[in-house]
């Protein structure tokens, strides 16, 4: 980074943090259906509330900034966001209103993070604003959104903290034994100051361990102190509540940085910046990478970016792991948290980025249930293909509720917000995820259409088989019902005997039509075509009774 870059001031910082897990079934026999449900029920030690609905009237104030948040969005967004109202004159009972899909809560108790972002630096405070929790209907998913705030940081710093902070586990260590990539240590803090929770990612025995034994990596104990009661899955650790990670450890980040001059800085910060979540702030600029060579096309919207004197000068930066805004810190309208960029950053441009988010986690989620149907099909065994048919009907039940209900390109009619919302779909690759997740559920679906059909088709052959040699019983005891021989009175070894030549016949018949079926089906072909003769016909059937007949 330029050293003049380097003196540059954050006079407003804000991360928000957006950490996508997939819940996992609830045990057996348990008498509540919605995981949320269960964590609403509070106890001993849950310190999560339900936000009550800002939409009811009486609950909580309705300000200008919520207006704009939700007629920022079309209405099918809208009603997945927040739910919908009735009519005033009446309502079809049996069409009971939609809720919102997202149901949110909040953490107490947790007031400030302390990082010390690299061995021997000071240590920075940072406001914690919000700690929640977001579920959502009909899907296996939930998300952890961390706000924080800070005031005065310079901006190498600000950088670097987020590029450090907001790591689930340690991918390595060095050689002094301190976690790769990560603060070097994160304190949660109470509103008294006391220490809450403490990260452990230089603790290398804990993660060899955790991983080795349930082939899983573990999760440092800060962010496990963030969302209990839920616990990590492969863990022996007691909870009804819990969960899995869905993909890479980084979690995704929008920033927020009011910079005194942001037409100052230069080309390798905005590209450090842009490129927070994947490039190290000691590394040397990749010059050959087309994510440095082409940055100002792939992740930069620079509708709001004039870089004149009299402004406006907001600059994003989309790379879909990283969502970041950076405006001119003396303008007023860029810090307001009633009506500016601020506001925005904190209601509009959050949801659009978590949406995007949503559809990649839910998607994954549906491929990881797809691959585990896969997985455990055994097609030696009646009741694991009746167990495989099971789980993948309701994974494409699902599938389809995630289409109808979630699935969407059009986010918004005000330009900037769908432009933004499909930077960040695209470079998450959403598109092509949608259509690998549906060509699998078709394949599967096919697979079981196939079989189905082959189960069936082996029926009917048992069916012709039985239907064929009962003919035999059939064609004998009519024979002799007709009274051709009149052996009525006959003795009973006599009567045996005609039974048997009537049997013997038949059968040799039977066996004789099923060895010229072939023939005998063309034959029919040609007898049924109206367009032929009659001799034609029948010559044809002649010739279905010939040892070789010529074609």
């Amino acid at each position: 980074m330029n050293t003049n870059d380097s003196e540059h001031t954050v006079r407003h910082f804000r991360e928000v943090l957006l950490w996508p897990v997939q819940l996992m079934p609830l045990a057996d026999g348990a008498k509540v259906q919605h995981h949320w449900e269960l964590l609403a029920k509070g106890g001993e030690g849950n310190l999560w509330r339900r936000l009550k609905d800002r939409f009811l009237t009486g609950e909580l104030d309705f300000e200008e900034r919520h207006y704009k948040e939700f007629v920022t969005f079309l209405p099918y967004v809208q009603r997945f966001l927040y739910g919908e109202s009735g009519s005033n004159i009446s309502h079809d009972a049996d069409d009971p209103l939609g809720k919102s899909a997202i149901k949110i809560f909040r953490r107490s108790g947790v007031s400030a993070l302390r990082l010390v972002l690299r061995e021997g630096d000071a240590p920075i405070t940072l406001t914690v604003e919000h700690i929640e929790l977001w579920f959502f209907d009909d899907i296996n998913v939930a998300f952890l959104k961390i706000e924080l705030s800070a005031h005065d940081l310079p901006f190498d710093m600000a950088g670097d903290l987020l590029y450090r902070f907001g790591r689930a586990y340690p991918t390595g260590w060095d050689r002094d034994g301190q976690g790769k990539h990560n603060a070097y240590r994160a304190e949660w803090l109470s509103a008294e100051g006391a220490v809450l929770a403490a990260s452990d990612s230089s603790n290398q025995d804990k993660f060899l361990s955790y991983t080795r034994k349930h082939r899983s990596p573990g999760i440092s104990s800060h962010w496990d102190f963030l969302l209990r009661p839920l616990v990590l899955d492969p863990s022996e650790a007691e909870g009804i509540l819990r969960y899995r990670q869905i993909e890479y450890h980084r979690m995704p980040l929008m920033a927020f940085l009011a910079v005194d001059d942001p037409r100052s800085l230069s080309r390798e910060s905005w590209l450090r910046l842009g490129l927070v979540a994947t490039l190290h702030p000691d590394e040397a600029l990749p010059a050959h990478d087309p994510d440095v060579a082409e940055f100002e096309s792939r992740y930069c919207y620079d509708r709001f970016w004039t870089d004149t004197e009299a402004g406006p000068n907001t600059r994003f930066l989309c790379t879909g792991r990283s969502f970041i805004v950076v405006g001119d810190a003396q303008a007023d309208y860029f810090h307001d948290q009633a009506r500016g960029i601020l506001a925005q950053f904190r209601h509009q441009y959050v949801l659009l980025f978590m949406i995007a988010h949503f559809h990649r986690a839910s998607l994954l989620v549906f491929s990881d249930r797809m691959v585990d149907a896969v997985h455990d099909l055994d097609i030696r065994l009646p009741q694991s293909i009746s167990r495989f048919r099971r789980r993948v009907y309701a994974g494409f039940e699902a599938f389809l509720r995630f289409t109808h209900r979630y699935w969407f390109h059009e986010l918004s009619e005000r330009p900037h917000v769908q432009a933004l919302y499909r930077m960040c779909s695209v470079h998450l690759g959403n598109d092509g995820l949608y259509q690998e997740v549906k060509e699998e559920l078709k394949d599967m679906s096919q697979y079981l259409d196939s079989n189905a059909q082959r189960q069936q088709s082996n029926t009917i052959v048992r069916l012709t088989v039985v239907t064929t040699f009962s003919m035999v019983g059939a064609v004998a005891t009519g024979l002799l019902g007709m009274n051709i021989f009149a052996e009525a009175d006959a003795p009973l070894v006599e009567r045996v005997l005609y039974f048997f030549i009537a049997v013997l016949v038949t059968a040799l018949f039977l066996i004789f039509a099923i060895l010229k079926s072939k023939s005998l089906s063309d034959a029919m072909d040609v007898l049924a075509d109206d367009q032929k003769g009659m001799r034609t016909r029948l010559a044809a059937l002649g010739k279905a009774w010939q040892r070789n007949p010529k074609p």
